[in-house]
């Protein structure tokens, strides 16, 4: 067999997974409450088929043949890395018997109501026994796998390879060290006015308002669309269907229109993909079995987070678009000028939650869930005893007093599913952002202009050329080393806030 062969048999395993894709975009967004239990079933069907599939004598055979056939070729050549990938992923689920992924995908779909219905009750032992079982599933799954030091370790293999937990120990310290400072002497400093933020904005104006903005900047909707959903999220079937949700509160306009902002820097990442990859290795996650063009998910979520706050929550992006706004809600912000809209929406303020969370206190709510994930996962923590180590480690880090369940441990869709081991991918992506944004305007000066003027292609299309089209053939460092000269730097990103918010809020140098 040959490498032709090796891209057709995957090609069917990137199907399997995209059809899941769809049945748990569905069950996100549309499906009756009802359907959850049998819709579980279908989702692990086709994972396990996925997974059988990748893991087959056919496919063992085709990349026997192929290992031969590109034999010589430059190691990072694109058939090249489709071979390794695919050898690594064999190896790996290889180590994870069927049934207990099987059971981890079928849990899963089905704990998303359980945790749903704890969230809108604010009861966290409506849910505590579904996060045991996958506590227990995910330590299970670390053992089968393997780790040096820690079972943590293993899996956060899964969503950004090679990170560790000694390694997230000194990068979170650095930023303590660096954003501490700044937290404290905000503390002391007087707040931007906000008050109009909490005004009433109609869902269907907010709708449109976000999906405007993130057409702005260059989410294409003929390979797309917006929906609501409870916790919002970015999913794609192939570059040519990428779908983004966000969440409305007719009393916060600022949530819709900044989750829009931040699920359209995911998807233009999908949407950037080489369209050569598509079906292939190079557009798949084969150990995580998700069809997804992203190398890791701190690599995505620097996209995300890039279009976000660099862009986004820029001075120059609501000089250009408050108008808009304005029109759009038609004597709501009369009162109010771009420079206080700009500032409103910078406001830095510790809170309880993650994804309403400002740009400086962000990582201290990630920093949060490392701690508790690997403690979960080593065993020196149980689930009946979390929401109280919770409160305390929000307590500790961001000095607030957590008022209940669904404003604290409960907030976060991705235990339920058990995605244990990809927080720390935020604050991966927060430090790539702004490591690529810096790079990109010194190595394009005209990329600053082009901001100013409202044009968001030239920042995209380097953005494209360096990270979003390579889709999965380089590793995260690779990526940036190709783009930066270096490989995962803390310093830019903690320049970016510093420079900020003592701007923002006058402090002194």
């Amino acid at each position: 067999m040959s490498y032709a062969d090796l891209i057709e048999v995957n090609g069917r395993v990137n199907d399997f997974l995209n059809a899941g894709s769809i049945l748990s975009w569905d069950a996100r967004t549309m499906m009756p409450k009802s359907g959850g239990e049998t819709r579980a079933k279908q989702m692990a069907t086709l994972a396990v088929a996925a997974r059988d599939l990748l893991c087959s004598d056919g496919m063992k055979r085709a990349l026997d043949g192929a290992e031969k056939e590109v034999a010589g070729k430059a190691p990072d050549a694109p058939e090249v890395r489709v071979v390794a990938a695919v050898r690594e992923a064999i190896d790996y689920h290889e180590r994870i018997p069927s049934a207990l992924l099987s059971r981890k995908t079928e849990m899963g779909a089905a704990n998303h109501h359980v945790w749903a219905e704890a969230r809108a009750t604010a009861d966290f032992s409506l849910f505590a026994p579904a996060l045991t079982q996958m506590v227990e599933i995910n330590r299970e799954i670390a053992e089968a796998i393997g780790y040096e030091d820690h079972p943590y370790d293993a899996l956060m293999y899964r969503f950004e390879p090679g990170t560790t937990t000694t390694q997230l120990k000194t990068l979170f310290g650095r930023l303590r060290e660096g954003m501490l400072p700044l937290v404290r002497q905000i503390a002391e400093a007087e707040q931007p006015r906000s008050d109009f933020l909490a005004r009433t904005y109609p869902v269907e104006d907010q709708m449109a308002v976000a999906l405007k903005m993130a057409e702005r900047i260059g989410y294409d909707t003929a390979r797309g669309r917006l929906d609501t959903t409870m916790h919002p999220f970015e999913i794609s079937f192939t570059r040519n269907d990428v779908r983004i949700t966000t969440r409305v509160n007719p009393e916060y306009m600022p949530m819709s229109l900044f989750g829009a902002l931040h699920e359209a820097g995911h998807a233009m990442y999908e949407q950037g993909v080489d369209p050569a990859y598509t079906r292939t290795p190079l557009a798949t996650d084969l150990v995580g079995l998700y069809a997804v063009g992203g190398v890791s998910f701190g690599a995505h979520e620097s996209q995300s987070r890039l279009w976000e706050n660099h862009v986004g929550r820029s001075r120059a992006f609501w000089r250009n678009h408050f108008p808009d706004l304005q029109k759009a809600y038609s004597g709501t912000l009369d009162d109010v000028t771009d420079e206080e809209f700009y500032r409103a929406v910078n406001r830095s303020q510790p809170s309880f939650i993650r994804v309403e969370s400002d740009e400086l206190t962000y990582d201290f709510h990630i920093m949060v869930r490392v701690e508790l994930e690997s403690r979960l996962v080593e065993g020196s923590l149980e689930v009946k005893d979390l929401p109280e180590a919770w409160n305390a480690a929000m307590k500790a880090y961001l000095g607030v007093d957590v008022p209940d369940d669904a404003k604290g441990v409960l907030q976060d869709v991705h235990w339920s599913s058990g995605q244990i081991g990809t927080f720390c991918n935020y604050t991966i992506g927060n430090i790539m952002a702004a490591q690529l944004f810096e790079t990109a305007k010194e190595q394009k000066p005209g990329i600053g202009a082009a901001l100013d003027a409202a044009d968001y292609a030239p920042l995209r299309d380097w953005l494209t050329e360096n990270i979003a089209s390579h889709g999965r053939r380089f590793t995260r460092d690779e990526l940036l080393q190709k783009a930066t000269g270096r490989t995962l730097d803390p310093e830019p990103y903690l320049r970016h806030l510093t420079a900020k918010f003592s701007e923002i809020y006058a402090l002194a140098a």
